[in-house]
């Protein structure tokens, strides 16, 4: 399928060498983002967002070329968001299939697949895994489906790389039945970014993939950090939802389960209610009571914020608690990598993570994680220590190549 739409154009109409290339969208409830990705190059040849649908600030902003734009959506809904996008496509680019984000695919889903009836039936029944997730991610599939008809249209799990955990990883000490009945299992999330990092950090410690083991800490809004041996995914702290596991920006991470209980009878909440704080009121949100951007509260505690600094100093002790636990489940370890946007952006998050793991023998160079990395390793310790490494990752260029691999395939 060629893009019609009008864009950069040569004299006299034309339109340049057509450069075939993959369109990755991750829908949420009221968004879409995107991208689109050449597939000869692998670099984005235009991104975006659209934002608010449904209501009187939707708006398309997208960058091209290293020039931003946006366009009033008023009340646009999915299916007129995406017939949007279409229109700011660079005209010399042939969309030849499009990659879909989907969080969920329980057990139904150990790779990415091509989307046909009986897989969005699968992806129905996953949604009762995650409601506030796996809905939206259907929506966008069959909105995407109306405006590219006839087009290759696969599904990327950001729960398929964590296929790989053993039961005893996956597995809640709960009654075995809720896990034959009802898929109650650990999950994980975040899987494609964790994929996509753990190749290029083989790419850049110049190993092979066979003979890695390493942790890797996603940090973002949300995050998560995973035990990869071999390539493989053998462990993560994320578990049935993307609740479990780490401090977050709104989000708990680990609590104790009576909890919910205590806080039901104390405040007379109900179960959703309790839901609603764990899931948008607390983590760094919940404990500084300013914000949930790690950015913001490292301003306010070089202010002298107390609360700013307690919330970081939770997050930095919790992830660096879990980073440890997860080397339970390796051999060796071969290194430490930091990625998201708190991870590859916050030096002084790194630099509290890493002084709670003295028993690693870490050694963090102040200079390089100042610079978050240096640019050809991403290493942020000093030589003959432990490597801990900042890497950034790219969700869209792993859904890009995963949509080529099943649709050749």
């Amino acid at each position: 399928m060629t893009n019609t739409t009008q864009g950069n154009c040569t004299e006299g109409g034309s339109v340049g060498p057509i450069r075939q290339a993959v369109l990755v969208i991750n829908c949420g409830s009221s968004s879409v983002k995107f991208a689109l990705i050449d597939t000869a190059s692998s670099e984005p040849l235009i991104t975006g967002l659209v934002e608010c649908l449904n209501s009187a600030d939707a708006e398309l902003s997208w960058k091209v070329d290293g020039q931003k734009a946006s366009k009033a959506l008023p009340d646009a809904d999915l299916v007129a968001g995406l017939s949007e996008v279409i229109a700011v496509l660079p005209a010399d680019a042939e969309v030849v299939a499009v990659g879909h984000r989907v969080v969920h695919g329980a057990e139904e889903f150990s790779g990415s697949v091509m989307l046909c009836d009986k897989v969005m039936g699968a992806l129905e029944r996953c949604s009762t895994l995650a409601p506030l997730h796996n809905p939206a991610n259907i929506e966008g599939i069959r909105a995407s489906q109306k405006v590219f008809p006839g087009l290759p249209q696969v599904g990327v799990f950001d729960t398929a790389f964590h296929q790989t955990l053993p039961p005893h990883a996956y597995l809640y000490p709960v009654p075995y039945e809720w896990y034959t009945d009802l898929g109650v299992r650990r999950y994980g999330f975040h899987g494609t970014s964790h994929r996509y990092v753990a190749e290029e950090t083989t790419r850049r410690l110049g190993k092979d993939m066979s003979d890695l083991s390493i942790v890797i800490a996603h940090l973002g809004n949300g995050c998560s950090a995973c035990a990869i041996e071999g390539g493989q995914s053998v462990d993560t702290t994320m578990g049935l939802s993307p609740l479990e596991g780490l401090v977050m920006g709104t989000r708990s991470g680990d609590i104790d389960p009576a909890l919910h209980e205590f806080i039901s009878k104390a405040k007379g909440w109900s179960l959703e209610r309790i839901m609603t704080a764990l899931n948008k009121e607390s983590g760094l949100l919940g404990i500084s009571g300013q914000s949930n951007d790690m950015r913001t509260l490292v301003n306010a505690m070089d202010e002298g914020n107390e609360r700013a600094a307690l919330a970081i100093e939770v997050f930095a002790y919790r992830l660096a608690k879990s980073i440890l636990g997860l080397t339970a489940a390796l051999t060796k370890l071969d290194a430490i990598v930091f990625t998201g946007g708190i991870g590859e952006n916050s030096h002084k998050v790194r630099a509290k993570t890493l002084a709670h793991m003295r028993v690693l023998g870490v050694q963090i160079d102040p200079e390089l994680n100042a610079q978050n990395g240096d640019a050809a390793t991403g290493c942020i310790t000093k030589e003959g220590t432990l490597p801990c490494l900042v890497v950034a990752t790219n969700e869209e260029l792993m859904i890009a190549r995963e949509t080529l691999n099943v649709t050749q395939s």
